[in-house]
């Protein structure tokens, strides 16, 4: 069955990848940006969006529902990172990370959920991380946001149990999008070489591994199976066995074991 599908922040990365790939299967998709004129040459129909203001997010769920009556599909993408140390932390910037990655999230789905609600159908899928199921140095906020995006998540489950309306978190590995480019760098400002020295390790370690992800099409194409599937599941994983493999080890290992693998592996000695 065709359906209505809404894809925030669709103007690059896994947005685009996955807006394209529904659009190909013969879906109407609609995929946001801020700016519609970073969309350019694509089969999905651009929709302009900002997931921070709440008159534009309801004016453009308003065209749909105009447009076509009803959303069947909302696809929670549009994000942003931000990286620095949590313990000179500028409050302003935590807000603005949580802005984007989850109240956009809340947005959203507060906007498009009661239409579902009433046709007894719907299925939200939000673009988690799998920095939502284990903590990252020096990407502590991001972490948090979609750490938050799971309790989210999962209450929303309990929620709409009797509802018909599905929820689902993809939570991805590191993929070749333009998020290692547009990723905000904080500057360093405490007066510690050592610290110093293993923030920038860590940057160096994070921004390898994106460099070396996968494609996006992965995850488009694990959307575009969970939008088929009449039960989905809760949570689905996706990227390389090394990283998905890491929230097993984070249940299994001593607390200390973990943090001390986490930690080598982003420099932090």
């Amino acid at each position: 069955m065709k359906k209505v599908i809404l894809v925030t922040g669709a103007s690059s990365g896994l947005g685009l990848a996955t807006a394209n790939a529904l659009s190909a299967q013969g879906h109407t998709v609609y995929g946001t940006s801020r700016d519609l004129k970073r969309i350019k040459n694509v089969s999905f129909t651009p929709l302009e969006m900002d997931v921070t203001d709440d008159a534009s997010v309801n004016a453009a769920v308003a065209k749909i529902i105009k447009a076509k009556g009803h959303i069947d599909v909302l696809v929670n993408n549009a994000g942003n990172g931000i990286t620095g140390p949590l313990y000179a932390m500028p409050v302003d910037s935590a807000k603005k990370q949580f802005e984007v990655n989850f109240f956009g999230v809340v947005r959203v789905s507060s906007a498009v959920l009661p239409g579902m609600i009433e046709r007894k159908q719907g299925l939200v899928i939000n673009i988690g991380s799998l920095a939502g199921l284990f903590g990252l140095p020096y990407q502590g906020l991001y972490s948090a946001s979609k750490f938050a995006i799971e309790g989210y998540s999962q209450s929303l489950r309990m929620e709409l149990q009797n509802t018909g309306v599905k929820v689902s978190v993809i939570n991805p590995g590191d993929f070749k999008t333009d998020f290692t480019g547009s990723r905000e760098k904080l500057p360093f400002t405490i007066a510690n070489e050592q610290l110093k020295k293993e923030f920038e390790a860590a940057v160096a370690s994070m921004e390898k591994d994106e460099s070396i992800g996968g494609d996006a099409s992965k995850v488009a194409n694990q959307v575009c199976k969970i939008v088929a599937k009449s039960k989905p599941a809760h949570n689905y994983l996706v990227g390389a066995f090394g990283q998905t493999i890491v929230p097993t080890l984070k249940a299994i290992l001593p607390g200390s074991i973990f943090v001390k693998l986490m930690n080598d592996h982003y420099g932090i000695k």
